[in-house]
């Protein structure tokens, strides 16, 4: 907008320069005394106000001054805006050839014939004459020209701007398959092998524990592959539509969530079941990591998982008990929470975490009930 107001600013200047310029022109050419010269050379000047709007118009209201009187600047700045403005070429040369008779034919013409005696000096004027009237028109025609070159730069600025965003988009596309294929070949495989393995102990293993924890490895294992098969469709499909990361776990999952966990946890939720589906999520990958957390960083202890609608806020609460034992060195990458806390953070939320009194641990997410993006 404050670029827009410059312009409109400078083109009221320059509009009122032109005005008083023309008017300085009519008073040295024209006799104050001859009303008729001095009313056009008014009526020209003010035309210069609708030089943008009414090109044509206001090149015929100019014209008359050129033919009655010298005071022919008027007459020039609306040639070299008709001719910035008008792609006719045909209608500008016939301006200009309007323009070289009203500047070179004597008023009245009456005296005509008196003025053909001198041939040399009429051929001199009438070529200055001409030269008077050509230079608006191809100035104008320059700056037309112009104009549209820095219009054209602008539209190769932005189609080169979108040739790389679509090369950025077609590597990009590339290394989503790269990855796809590698999460397929590697990934994939290996987890297989761990289910594969796990369901060989769960059937030959020695005792019913070691049965129990063979089937929970098997199972996470099975749910793990779904969910990279569905990874794997998603990196493959670069270029379409967008397609959920994850098979959209809802609040309804979070039973099942809890129950094969592998460890011993308490489920206590009263929420509605008409929550956003980020919200939802939002929920389900808390818990998921929070479990995740204990299983590693607690072994044998309990945990809790609490979710609570209050006051348009969905408090959840993860809390779990001291360990029982030691916790065995596992690798991570430590961005679990991480992501939770971004998580939380777009959809308007907070996550909190730190250890309990009785040497447990507990994670907190408070999140709006609507879809806050």
């Amino acid at each position: 907008m404050s670029g827009r107001a410059g312009r409109a600013r400078r083109d009221v200047l320059l509009d009122a320069g032109l005005v008083l310029v023309s008017l300085l022109d009519a008073w040295v050419h024209i006799d104050v005394e001859t009303r008729a010269a001095m009313a056009w050379a008014l009526v020209a000047a003010v035309a210069l106000l609708l030089r943008r709007r009414r090109p044509l118009v206001t090149f015929a209201l100019t014209l008359p001054t050129a033919l009655i009187s010298d005071a022919v600047f008027a007459t020039t700045a609306a040639l070299y805006t008709l001719s910035s403005l008008s792609r006719h070429r045909v209608l500008l040369a016939g301006c200009a050839l309007v323009y070289t008779a009203a500047d070179f034919l004597p008023w009245p013409w009456s005296s005509l014939r008196a003025a053909e005696l001198d041939r040399t000096d009429s051929l001199l004027h009438l070529t200055y004459t001409l030269a008077t009237a050509a230079a608006p028109v191809f100035l104008g025609q320059l700056v037309q020209a112009r104009r549209d070159l820095s219009l054209r730069l602008a539209e190769i600025s932005r189609a080169r701007e979108q040739e790389r965003l679509l090369a950025a988009q077609s590597v990009l596309a590339q290394e989503r398959a790269q990855l796809a294929r590698e999460m397929h070949d590697v990934v994939s495989h290996q987890v297989s092998l761990i289910a594969v393995q796990a369901g060989a102990l769960q059937v030959g293993g020695p005792d019913a524990e070691t049965k129990e924890a063979a089937a929970t490895i098997r199972r996470l294992s099975v749910q793990t592959l779904d969910e990279l098969r569905h990874m794997v469709s998603v990196l493959r499909a670069a270029g379409s539509r967008p397609t959920e990361l994850t098979p959209q776990p809802s609040l309804a999952d979070l039973r099942r969530l809890v129950d094969t966990s592998g460890i011993e946890a308490e489920l206590k939720t009263d929420l509605p079941e008409d929550l956003p589906a980020t919200v939802q999520r939002a929920v389900y990958r808390t818990v998921q990591e929070a479990l995740t957390n204990v299983r590693k960083h607690a072994p044998g202890a309990t945990a809790t998982v609490s979710i609570h609608h209050t006051d348009g806020t969905i408090r959840t609460a993860v809390t779990n008990t001291a360990p029982t034992r030691p916790a065995l060195p596992l690798p991570g990458a430590h961005h679990g929470l991480v992501g939770l806390r971004q998580r939380a953070e777009l959809l308007g939320g907070t996550i909190t975490s730190g250890p309990t009194p009785d040497g447990g641990y507990e994670l907190r997410l408070d999140l709006p009930a609507t879809d806050t993006p």
